[in-house]
């Protein structure tokens, strides 16, 4: 198992463990806060397996809970939401002071860090990033933000949760059956970049355009839709340029080469070619561009800018139904992934506090947030990507076990609590300190608690 990324040590997170089978009940924090109500559940997405019982969807009823409009969030202040102002200026101040040292420009940073990797080339843009930026979102209402919250940056893995989004979707709509389905049975030979495909039957490059399988070989064919999602598909192949290998290589460099994998299933790599692939896999699904799929049914509904741009790469271009169409990233690894800014990043964090609700919508099936938020049987501090689960509340230990966080190179985190109806998003924060942003913001709910004499 390998750390997502450099500045993010996660190593914690990726311990093998045993899951707790029951989370806290909730209380409420303020007199603000109404009883859960129902929440309205989508269609089947497939087998569910055995979880721990999830914390409610909000803390506050869908009837009741705000919603902003676009461009429009409405700002609170802190003590009108039950938060002690002056330990929340704590958790800003903690924040900005922890700040990533890596350079701001983030071409350099690439070859300073994954550019040391074999098959270095970046093949996405890449640029320079803004100011440390963060928001705190309270029951629906900005609370605090810094930086620049509407300046667009590079998220980095981040995207993968919005990669994740659509396949949740397909799921939805019945253009995937069952997430335990083998993908080969989803996928068409495709033309692609020479060198690109499963080993022994890349493309050739030369004559007339080869479609190749990618699905194919004996190992490839077992990899399911599950086996991509939680990043254990332990997938052989090269796509855009890059061999599966050369990834987040090992040190050993005679092991660079070998034809080993795991069984699917059983080991939990994090991998950006797989991950590209999967973007692959959910394109061909929709017939249809992943970020016009994106805009349509989650961005514009969520009341997102019009500013967020998904790329991909210079030679991640196929065609589908007789249209060039652009397969897009699922990072920022080789740069491309998802450009966004801090407000329209939590918005996606606010749509799954509130359980995929937005004003009276299910936007994405309670089923399938429930599959992503199960963590593995691999790596039980990851669901679906890329939801980073707090499993034995490894990775925040002042968090409750129930949150989770999206998480992206930078750091770029989108922090979502629903015990204490919080979105929290820091953007170029060293990955380590996030806990000690968290825990001054929920201090700042306690203080004030304490304060009122309530419990």
């Amino acid at each position: 198992m390998r750390c997502p990324s450099p500045s993010i040590p996660l190593e914690a997170i990726m311990r093998r463990h045993s899951v707790a089978s029951t989370f806290v009940a909730v209380l409420a924090v303020s007199l603000l806060l109404a009883p859960v109500g129902a929440q309205e559940v989508g269609p089947d997405a497939g087998a569910v397996r055995s979880a721990p019982a999830a914390a409610p969807a909000s803390t506050a009823s869908p009837q009741a809970a705000y919603f902003p409009a676009a461009r429009d969030w409405e700002r609170r202040g802190p003590a009108a939401m039950g938060m002690d102002p002056a330990t929340l200026q704590e958790a800003v101040d903690f924040a900005i002071a922890a700040e990533s040292t890596a350079p701001r420009d983030l071409g350099i940073g690439h070859y300073l860090s994954w550019g040391r990797e074999p098959m270095d080339m970046a093949v996405g843009p890449l640029k320079e990033r803004g100011d440390m930026t963060g928001l705190v979102i309270k029951d629906g209402y900005v609370v605090a933000e810094w930086g620049d919250p509407q300046r667009v940056d590079m998220t980095f893995s981040v995207t993968k949760t919005f990669l994740s989004t659509t396949v949740g979707l397909a799921v939805m709509k019945g253009l995937i059956g069952d997430v335990h389905d083998p993908v080969r049975n989803y996928m068409p030979p495709m033309v692609l970049p020479p060198g690109d495909g499963e080993p022994g039957a890349e493309s050739p490059g030369w004559g007339p355009d080869r479609p190749v399988h990618l699905f194919e070989s004996e190992h490839n064919r077992q990899i399911t839709w599950d086996h991509l999602l939680r990043q254990t598909s332990a997938w052989q192949g090269t796509l855009w340029g890059k061999p599966d290998w050369a990834d987040r290589p090992t040190q050993d460099r005679s092991e660079w080469l070998s034809p080993d994998r795991a069984v699917p299933g059983t080991d939990y790599e994090y991998n950006d070619t797989r991950v590209n692939l999967l973007a692959l896999a959910a394109t061909n699904v929709w017939r249809r561009p992943l970020p016009e799929v994106l805009r349509e049914e989650i961005m514009d509904p969520i009341g997102a800018s019009n500013t967020w741009r998904w790329h991909g790469y210079q030679n991640s271009w196929i065609t589908l139904d007789g249209q060039t169409v652009q397969a897009v990233s699922g990072g920022g690894h080789w740069g491309g992934g998802m450009y966004i800014n801090a407000m329209d990043m939590a918005r996606l964090g606010y749509l799954y506090l509130r359980g995929g609700r937005w004003a009276g919508r299910q936007l994405v099936s309670q089923d399938w947030i429930t599959m992503a938020e199960t963590p593995g049987d691999v790596n039980p501090g990851y669901g679906f990507m890329n939801f980073f689960l707090n499993t034995d509340q490894e990775s925040l230990p002042s968090a409750p076990e129930s949150a989770f966080t999206f998480r992206g190179a930078g750091s770029n985190i989108v922090y979502v609590d629903r015990e204490n109806d919080l979105v929290v998003v820091v953007r170029w924060i060293q990955g380590n300190q996030m806990d000690g942003v968290v825990s001054r913001v929920l201090a700042s709910v306690g203080s004030a608690s304490a304060e009122s004499g309530q419990p």
